[in-house]
């Protein structure tokens, strides 16, 4: 699976960053997926912070 940030729905609430910081950075005031770690939807940490997302900007797609 891959995994990406919708930038129109992310606010900034970092959740993402701070839960999975090996695949997900804060740049520019937004969550965004770290250069190459696109196909890390694999790890189950992932699914939470999806799911905990305050704005569902995190898909997880196969």
């Amino acid at each position: 699976m891959k995994v990406s940030v919708d930038r129109a729905l992310c606010y900034g609430s970092a959740e993402c960053a701070h839960r999975v910081p090996a695949v997900f950075a804060f740049e520019d005031g937004y969550g965004v997926v770290r250069p190459g770690r696109e196909e890390s939807a694999d790890d189950p940490r992932l699914v939470e912070a999806a799911e905990k997302c305050p704005s569902q900007a995190i898909v997880l797609t196969e």
